[in-house]
């Protein structure tokens, strides 16, 4: 059975890169582990723990799930292929 590997890397995108956007309004707001995402911002060029750095954690989150969850899925397909 194969992953529709843009599906998956896009529903990955989209999941992540909400969550890295909702986590840091949360974390601006409440300081609420906001260590954890100083952590992130190392990884992330640019990103920072501000409402601004939500939105660019919104675009890295989306690209870095995307991405991911893409090669993911079609390694998942090549070895799938390969196993039968």
């Amino acid at each position: 059975m194969a992953i529709n590997a843009k599906a998956l890397g896009l529903t990955g995108g989209i999941f992540w890169g909400a969550c890295l956007f909702i986590w840091t309004l949360v974390s601006v707001s409440t300081g609420y582990s906001g260590e954890i995402l100083r952590l992130l911002a190392t990884v992330y060029v640019g990103y920072s723990v501000t409402a601004v750095g939500s939105l660019i954690g919104l675009v890295y989150g989306f690209v870095d799930g995307f991405i991911g969850l893409f090669i993911f899925a079609w390694l998942y397909n090549w070895m799938s292929k390969k196993i039968k």
